[in-house]
């Protein structure tokens, strides 16, 4: 039985469980309406949204969310990982189908607003 290698954490950003009401849409403005998604964590670099439906990996979406507080998240995100089958990592946890967006171009100001969401 072949295991496949163990992925290092190489985050910059800490995350934390925080489940959000995401509206995705593609950065060029192919679509016209925004899908909804709901993230599985959070943190100020990024997220993980979870969905059976996935873009491809380096596109770049636009993402709109509003945090528990009210403050409105509008930021653009580049897809980073897919992940299509749920599978059980090395800490005893399952992973679920979706994907991990990294923020691009966020604002120092909603960076930190996300930061104290999740502290």
């Amino acid at each position: 039985m072949s295991r496949s290698p163990v992925r290092r954490d190489t985050r910059r950003h800490s995350r934390s469980t925080l489940v959000l009401p995401v509206i995705v849409s593609d950065a060029s403005s192919k679509a016209r309406v925004g899908i909804r998604f709901d993230s599985a964590d959070v943190s100020g670099g990024g997220a993980f949204l979870r969905s059976d439906m996935l873009f491809e990996v380096g596109e770049i979406l636009l993402l709109q969310f509003s945090l528990p507080d009210g403050r409105p998240i509008r930021v653009r995100g580049r897809v980073v990982r897919a992940t299509r089958e749920v599978r059980e990592s090395s800490d005893g946890r399952s992973g679920m189908p979706g994907m991990g967006v990294e923020f691009v171009g966020l604002a120092s100001e909603d960076r930190e607003a996300i930061d104290a969401q999740l502290g």
